[in-house]
């Protein structure tokens, strides 16, 4: 089915992924596109129901007043100019915004509320056959929301066709390699190739106390890994690939400045040579744990709290050791487990422990001990630029300090990070 659309032009607006949001929350389709777009490349857009110009603060480049092409302006599809500037004042009101979208897009545009989970996961699954036909697929599954949501897809779409590779590091929370196999090969019945590879990965880290060298090891290792897997396989001729809209949107446009550099393949070497199948290139983060609930995916999946890509091996502080390693994993286990029973899971937006390379003294049995102390860690944040701590119940945290300090090796002493962003960050490495 093919949904009507509504396009917003960048120019120089800073709230575009804002709009967008708001036109898809009303059942609209919208995507972002940059102000020098032609009629030609307007009109080859899809079932195009109207156009919001979406000036603001940054509409102003070397001196010129950037805008959109006159035959924009004079074509047929219905154009809304908002200028977050105030030059042409767009309501900060939300139901005055949410009125005046609704009036341009339903009776002035003549669109229909045709977006939805269903709709979408219907045109993606026709997409990729379309575009892979009968050839085979390789996905890197981490096991993490977007990649979850990428192989289930994948699975739905070309079913065989999809190898998915896991890779498990040995730097994963407590249970997450085992719950990868048990939902794909166990339940989806995919083609899952396990790759253990714990000690390759902290051998190689062994003695390793800088975070950015941790981080290049563990990223150069996991595509040699992955390169590895690939090669054995014969007639691989895609990549599926986790890109979610924000990534792209954060690259950069022509106004804004990158934020982060978005790269699609993190160093895959060019000989091994695929096609990348992108499914939810065009999807807010939101919009994918949807996609994910609506294929079925497990809550614990969809919901994954946001994990550094070096996972654990960033929790551990300092030099990586096996015995600290576990103590972070247990330890977080608890957290997790502690925060659910108390109904905070999903209202703290991401809690994990850490564990220093540092011991202290303490007493356990009447004896004196020398051991690690877990620093406990949990913010609420929008867009992790900033970030408050929340006041959690201090029953709780006497429950969690009890636990841990008992129940994990190696441990006397819990700690509560109370530093909002700025000053520090939400990851301690």
């Amino acid at each position: 089915m093919k949904q009507d659309m509504i396009v917003v032009l960048d120019l120089g607006s800073e709230e575009n992924p804002k709009i967008a949001r708001e036109i898809r929350a009303l059942g609209v389709y919208s995507e972002i596109h940059p102000h020098d777009i032609t009629l030609a490349e307007l009109k080859a857009l899809p079932n195009v129901k109207g156009i919001i110009l979406n000036g603001g603060p940054n509409r102003v480049v070397d001196g010129v007043t950037i805008d959109a092409a006159q035959e924009i302006y004079d074509c047929d599809i219905p154009a809304l100019l908002v200028d977050h500037r105030g030059d042409d004042p767009w309501p900060a009101d939300d139901v005055e915004r949410e009125t005046a979208l609704k009036n341009f897009i339903f009776t002035i545009c003549g669109a229909e509320a045709n977006w939805n989970m269903d709709n979408f996961i219907a045109d993606q699954i026709e997409l990729i056959r379309r575009q892979v036909g009968d050839k085979k697929v390789l996905l890197a599954l981490s096991g993490g929301v977007d990649s979850s949501v990428v192989a289930a897809l994948l699975i739905k779409a070309v079913g065989k066709q999809l190898t998915c590779v896991h890779v498990n590091h040995g730097l994963l929370r407590k249970g997450e390699p085992e719950q990868v196999v048990k939902v794909f090969r166990d339940e989806m019945d995919a083609n899952l190739v396990y790759v253990d590879a714990v000690d390759r990965f902290l051998d190689k880290l062994a003695g390793v106390a800088d975070p950015e060298q941790k981080r290049k090891i563990i990223g150069g290792e996991f595509i040699r890994v992955f390169e590895e897997e690939a090669r054995k396989l014969d007639g691989i001729r895609f990549l599926g690939q986790g890109t979610i809209y924000p990534d792209i949107i954060e690259s950069g446009t022509k106004t804004v400045k990158a934020v982060k550099s978005h790269h699609n393949v993190g160093g895959l070497p060019e000989d091994l040579d695929f096609e990348l199948v992108e499914p939810l290139k065009m999807l807010f983060k939101d919009e994918v744990r949807a996609c994910g609930k609506a294929l079925g995916l497990p809550d614990s999946m969809v919901y994954r709290q946001p994990f550094p890509g070096p996972g654990l091996g960033v929790r551990c502080l300092g030099a990586i050791t096996r015995d600290r390693l576990e103590a972070v994993r247990e330890s977080d286990a608890i957290l997790r487990e502690e925060f659910a029973k108390n109904g905070l899971e999903g209202k703290v937006w991401q809690y994990f422990t850490a564990i220093p390379d540092l011991k202290s003294v303490g007493v356990r049995n009447n004896r004196r001990t020398d051991e690690w102390c877990v620093i406990i860690r949990a913010v609420n944040t929008v867009d992790a630029m900033t970030a408050t701590v929340p006041h959690l119940p201090w029953l709780m945290m006497d429950k969690i300090t009890a636990r841990i300090t008992s129940e994990v090796k190696g441990v006397n002493r819990v700690l509560f990070d109370l530093t909002p962003k700025p000053t520090g960050t939400i990851e301690w490495e």
